[in-house]
């Protein structure tokens, strides 16, 4: 194993074995320290400044890492360096599921399995040793390496990034794991709980109340007309699937067969394409809300459960594309998951979402970093650095 790889290894090893699941769920949700401190370390030993931005209003000692390397003085009229981006975090997980410990980095069959090894801890890895054979006297612009909190669950180290933090960046690679495909496009998603409230009562006289679920055949009929207009209005020939959706995630309602049922909570989901804005999603849904609401004389609210996520889109032809497309030898594609990519592009920075790995192995039992795909990740990034940083 040539000494690059080793390096690789030893260091996903111990991010891998860095716990920093986020989630919803308290019982699961872990801080990102161990991951920021470790990589903190990395980045000092190598030669970047590094600075460590605590998430305002948490108690849970959550933060992002922001590395410089290189020259951190404007020497033209505009930004010119690079960042490279990825999260900290994992989805949480079945142990159960797994050939081995999943906070375990094993080697076996040419692949590296282990939580976040693909997803996204090893993208941190690559860069890192990617950036290892450049010496930072002869950077004309920075380059950035950006580790943020919580992307698995809220994105709030993404949505809290400031242009300040970043001064000197034009363009950002998001390292999602695509196959060192670059992707230039993805959906947006938006999770929505509706609440439907009418009268509970005892279930010999219908008369006594008004039983909610009576009117969830009618919602759910309504939310399927207006997927299908979404689908007539927006299209994308580029994704794997080429039209807004919207998935009936979960029911809860009721608590006995001989009780009319006085509350229902309802949740779903929309993925949105560019062009289809979550605001306006929102508004057309309330407006049916209010029908079915007076349809059935029950009272309905919607509520977000998290934060939207916008759809995300850098232009073909860009310069960043380009070069990405260069750089990987592949054409720009577009994915279906959501990133932390429109936020970065919020800030004025071209973006791409490129990295090693496969998405298809994420978020479930065994997942991997092949072993091949670590050198072309190095040669593609170390292609990149050349042209916005030398």
């Amino acid at each position: 194993m040539p000494t690059s790889e080793q390096t690789i290894v030893k260091r996903l090893t111990e991010l891998v074995a860095a716990d920093s699941v986020s989630s919803p769920d308290p019982s699961w949700d872990s801080s990102n320290r161990r991951v920021i401190n470790h990589l903190s370390d990395y980045a000092e030993r190598d030669g970047w400044a590094v600075d460590i931005h605590e998430l305002e209003s948490t108690a849970d000692g959550k933060a992002n890492l922001i590395a410089t390397f290189g020259n951190t003085h404007n020497l033209g009229d505009e930004p010119a360096g690079l960042v490279l981006s990825g999260h900290t975090d994992t989805v949480p997980f079945d142990a159960g599921g797994w050939a081995s410990d999943p906070l375990k980095l094993t080697e076996r069959d040419g692949r590296l399995y282990g939580l976040g090894s693909t997803d996204m801890k090893g993208f941190f890895a690559v860069a890192l040793e990617a950036v290892s054979a450049f010496d930072p006297a002869k950077f004309k612009a920075p380059l950035y390496l950006l580790a943020t909190a919580d992307e698995e669950s809220t994105m709030r180290g993404a949505r809290s990034l400031t242009k300040a933090q970043l001064p000197l960046a034009r363009a950002a690679v998001v390292g999602e794991p695509t196959d060192l495909r670059p992707m230039r496009m993805h959906k947006g998603i938006m999770m929505q709980g509706v609440t439907l409230r009418g009268q509970s009562g005892h279930s010999s006289d219908p008369e006594l109340g008004n039983n909610v679920i009576e009117a969830l055949p009618t919602l759910l009929s309504v939310l399927s007309q207006y997927r299908d207009e979404l689908a007539k209005t927006f299209r994308c020939e580029l994704m794997a699937v080429p039209v807004p959706t919207i998935n009936f995630g979960c029911v809860h309602g009721g608590d006995s067969p001989n009780r009319i049922c006085g509350e229902l909570d309802f949740s779903f989901d929309v993925r949105m394409l560019p062009g289809l804005e979550y605001a306006d999603v929102e508004r057309d849904l309330n407006a049916r809300l209010v029908e079915i609401a007076a349809l059935h004389d029950i009272d309905i609210e919607m509520r977000r459960l998290v934060e939207p996520v916008p759809a995300f889109e850098q232009a073909e032809g860009s310069e960043l594309v380009v070069a990405c497309e260069h750089a990987s030898g592949q054409t720009a594609d577009a994915v279906n998951f959501a990133t932390e990519a429109p936020f970065l592009k919020s800030l004025g920075l071209e973006t791409i979402v490129m990295g090693p790995g496969s998405i298809d192995v994420a978020h479930q039992p065994n997942e991997y970093m092949p072993l091949d795909q670590i050198q072309p990740a190095i040669d593609t990034l170390r292609t990149l650095i050349n042209r916005y940083c030398m």
